[in-house]
């Protein structure tokens, strides 16, 4: 992983989890821009597993883990859709709430993709 990159991500991930938090516990239901901001968590973690795919190849490989990185990889990729579901699906303040909830929980797993990724094995 580039650790600019991450920064990124993580700057944009508690950002919007953050804004869905502001919105859902000032009453306000999902809309396009709570929707929008985790979808926008979403691209940049779609652009990460591009960027998992190619840098092993132009001399970047994972130190930790492969296995332990791809499941965290894999699981946050998923998380975005399912609390987006949810917020479509339930369509209360309780739904922007989770998006919130959602896209702090990335932060972390963003943060812990890239320790895994930098950290030999072992240690």
């Amino acid at each position: 992983m580039i650790l600019w990159f991450t920064i990124v991500q993580l700057a944009v991930a508690v950002s919007a989890g953050l804004f869905c938090l502001i919105l859902g516990f000032a009453g306000r239901r999902p809309s396009d821009w709570s929707v929008g901001a985790l979808a926008l968590v979403e691209l940049l973690l779609i652009v990460q597993v591009v960027m998992a795919i190619v840098s092993p190849f132009v001399g970047n490989p994972a130190l930790g883990d492969p296995l332990e990185y791809g499941v965290y990889l894999v699981a946050a990729v998923l998380l975005p859709i399912g609390g987006a579901l949810w917020a479509l699906l339930e369509r209360s303040r309780w739904s922007t709430v989770i998006m919130g909830v959602v896209a702090l929980s990335l932060a972390v797993m963003i943060w812990r993709m890239q320790v895994i990724w930098m950290t030999p094995v072992g240690l």
